[in-house]
């Protein structure tokens, strides 16, 4: 590096900005400070701060908005299609969901048979992304403050303290809950298998999206119960219209499982006029609505999403929703509420499970309600923003000619179509055989409609070992 007495003070000033927006601390689409808030920060003169801002434009990393300042510039991406909107001209065809579980299980024997270094099927981030310290602390506070918490009966729907800050959390997204409506789950994947057990009984459909987490289709097939698929736009989420029609047929629909916000793995969201449609119409056939809020909190700005229970005025919407992917992935940790089932949830709950452990949630309900909560939300929210911008311009200059590729506002999750019909599960086990591991898209849906697609990942930090493992993945799809 040249030394400071070599060095332009302009140039130096650029250097500590490029260094920013490479590692994401500013992305994509952040303001510069302002040029008299560089010169307050640096103590430079007008001329040197602004001299600093055009080598960075000039370089290509900053633009400049007339009577606004410099923006980060968005990277121009190589020229990739967007993803097709489903064909909603056919109703869609119930299906029993059996031999999802064998699928499921396949796929994970086989991932765990081959040692894989390049991880591009975890629904995580990093560890270091995670608040581990606030929450060892809160932990440590807790216990100090109540040596005997370990040794004592647990409270059966949960922590009060948790359960209050999640109440006070749910304003946010537009819910008015009071704490005794709310029960703490292991996860969000109990709280769906409490909510379909409380409205539906085995044999009964329930209709889902296509394509849609293959966890929820793990837990229909455990329970017996048949799966409609509805056709889902990568895009704006659900069709609520393929659902009225389907609500028309004879199929005898007794609930409805949707992911509104950021949905796993197409990372769509919908519209608030689309859920406040889609509440209603439910509403309107007493169908009981259960909401998967799994990943609403990586949206890709501070305006938090509304829940679909924040539209509910009859009871009919059962709210499930994870801290694990947010907050803390080794902390089993999910809630929900259940409108007018909330008196058989609690009962299916405590007959499934008993309590949580109450250590984690007392963490847990300190952390939620201090203002570190916030902060760590918003490092996530960028630092996955600037993962998404880049997994997407690698996918777009490596992949070949006919991928397809939607990038997402917020989530963590790419759903990519592969070109020329190409079966996303030989591409699975060849790049498995090279220590890569994806999450092909036969395991979202039971139908073949998915078979050339697959789920990326963009949780982690896109390191070189990162994108030399996806170039490696964009040679085994292009060789067929």
């Amino acid at each position: 590096m040249d030394s400071p007495a070599t060095t332009p003070l302009y140039a130096r000033i650029a250097r500590h900005y490029r260094g920013a927006i490479r590692t994401g601390a500013l992305a994509p689409g952040d303001a510069m400070p302002s040029v008299r808030a560089l010169t307050r920060l640096h103590r430079v003169s007008l001329s040197t701060a602004l001299q600093a801002c055009r080598s960075l434009e000039a370089e290509g990393l900053l633009e400049a908005r007339p009577r606004s300042g410099y923006f980060v510039l968005r990277r121009r991406r190589a020229a990739i299609p967007p993803l097709d909107e489903p064909d909603l001209r056919h109703v869609p065809d119930a299906a029993q969901y059996v031999g999802i579980h064998d699928r499921v299980s396949r796929y994970v024997a086989m991932s765990e048979r081959h040692p894989v270094r390049v991880d591009f099927a975890a629904t995580y981030a990093s560890p270091e992304a995670y608040p581990g310290a606030d929450l060892q602390r809160a932990a440590m506070r807790a216990l100090r403050r109540d040596p005997g918490l370990l040794v004592r009966p647990i409270a059966p729907n949960g922590d009060a303290g948790l359960r209050a800050a999640l109440a006070r959390r749910s304003l946010d997204a537009g819910m008015q809950l009071a704490p005794e409506q709310i029960v703490v789950t292991h996860g969000c994947i109990e709280a769906l298998n409490v909510a379909l057990r409380a409205v539906a009984q085995p044999g009964d459909t329930v209709a889902v999206e296509s394509p849609t987490y293959y966890g929820l289709l793990q837990v229909l097939e455990s329970l017996g119960l048949r799966a409609l698929e509805i056709p889902t736009s990568p895009s704006t989420g659900l069709s609520v219209d393929a659902l009225e029609r389907a609500l028309r047929e004879p199929a005898g629909i007794k609930a409805v499982v949707v992911v509104p916000n950021l949905q796993n793995p197409l990372s769509c969201t919908m519209p608030d006029a689309a859920k406040e449609r889609l509440v209603a119409l439910c509403e309107q056939h007493a169908l009981p609505l259960i909401e998967d809020d799994t990943y609403s909190a990586f949206h890709a700005d501070d305006v938090p999403l509304r829940a679909l229970k924040s539209f509910d005025r009859s009871g009919h919407v059962i709210h499930c929703a994870s801290l694990r992917k947010t907050i803390a992935p080794g902390m089993r940790l999910g809630w929900m509420t259940g409108g007018r089932w909330q008196a058989r949830i609690e009962m299916l709950k405590y007959a499934q499970s008993r309590a949580n452990e109450a250590l984690s949630q007392i963490a847990m309900a300190e952390f939620i309600g201090s203002s570190a909560h916030d902060r760590h939300l918003t490092r996530l929210r960028r630092a996955l923003q600037h993962q998404r911008e880049q997994m997407a311009d690698a996918i777009a200059a490596h992949f070949p000619a006919g991928t397809r590729l939607s990038v997402p506002a917020g989530s963590m999750l790419l759903w990519v179509e592969l070109p020329g019909q190409r079966s996303a599960d030989a591409v699975f086990e060849a790049a498995l055989a090279q220590g890569i591991r994806i999450a092909p898209g036969t395991l979202f849906s039971n139908s073949r409609r998915f078979d050339h697609f697959m789920r990326i990942s963009c949780g982690t930090p896109f390191t070189s070992e990162a994108d030399a493992g996806l170039r490696q993945l964009a040679a085994i799809v292009a060789t067929g």
